[in-house]
C-alpha cells in the first residue's frame, strides 16, 4: 500500500467513525426531545394544578373573611343589644327618680 492508499483508507475510516458518532448523537437528542416533551407535559400539569388551588385557596379565603365578618356581626349585634338595654336601664331608672 502506498501513502495515498495509506491516506484515503484513514480517511474512510474517519469518515465511518464520523458517520457512526453522527447517528449516536442523531439518536440521544431524539431520546432527549422526547424526555424535554414529556418534562413540558409535566410542568403543563403542575401549572394548571396550582392554578387550580390557588382558585380553591382564594374561594376558602373568602369564605372565611365573610365567616369572620358574620361571626363579628353578631358580636356587635349582641354588644349593641346589650348597650340598648344599659341605656332603657338608665332611663328607667331616671324616671323613678322623678
Amino acid at each position: 500500500m502506498n501513502s495515498e492508499e495509506k491516506t484515503l483508507a484513514l480517511f474512510e475510516t474517519r469518515v465511518r467513525q464520523l458517520m457512526i458518532r453522527f447517528n449516536e448523537l442523531k439518536e440521544e437528542n431524539i431520546n432527549l426531545q422526547t424526555e424535554i416533551d414529556g418534562k413540558n407535559t409535566v410542568i403543563k400539569q403542575t401549572t394548571k394544578e396550582l392554578e387550580d388551588a390557588k382558585k380553591k385557596y382564594n374561594s376558602l379565603m373568602m369564605a372565611k373573611m365573610i365567616e369572620i365578618s358574620n361571626g363579628d356581626m353578631e358580636n356587635a349585634k349582641s354588644k349593641l343589644s346589650k348597650l340598648i338595654r344599659d341605656v332603657n336601664k338608665c332611663i328607667a331608672l331616671l324616671r323613678d327618680e322623678k
